[in-house]
């Protein structure tokens, strides 16, 4: 008599989930203005403003960064320098500029930057062609 109770309750059980709206995944990702930093924005979250000698002179137009990670709006195939001892994952202790800074034009990374790394404007590692 148990076993016949459950069969009844499973088939109840079923019929309710039947009848149930089909969920809908939904994905929602806002990820805002671009912070405004005088050198550039480090490419990972949360974003911080980088310090000047992070970014090679590529990655301006005039003296407006042309972006990293989500907010990037260069060429796919853009390949740029960096010197990621200036990034805090890799030791940098030094003063971050604060969003909303101007910048110093005594501080520009002029042409000749080495980095000694490459990435894409996505914030991946690439090889380095010369």
């Amino acid at each position: 008599m148990n076993g016949l109770k459950f069969l009844a309750m499973a088939a109840v059980a079923a019929a309710c989930m039947a009848n149930l709206p089909e969920a809908q995944a939904q994905v929602n990702i806002n990820i805002g203005v671009a912070p405004e930093c005088p050198y550039g924005y480090y490419d990972a979250a949360p974003y911080s403003c980088a310090p000047s000698g992070y970014y090679g002179p590529e990655w301006f137009n005039g003296a407006v960064f042309i972006g990293a990670g989500p907010w990037f709006h260069g060429s796919s195939d853009f390949r740029g320098d960096v010197n990621n001892s200036y990034h805090p994952e890799h030791g940098y202790k030094g003063q971050l500029p604060n969003r909303g800074e101007k910048a110093e034009a005594s501080k520009r990374v002029k042409a000749g930057f080495k980095g000694n790394e490459q990435r894409d404007g996505r914030g991946h590692v690439t090889e380095v062609k010369h």
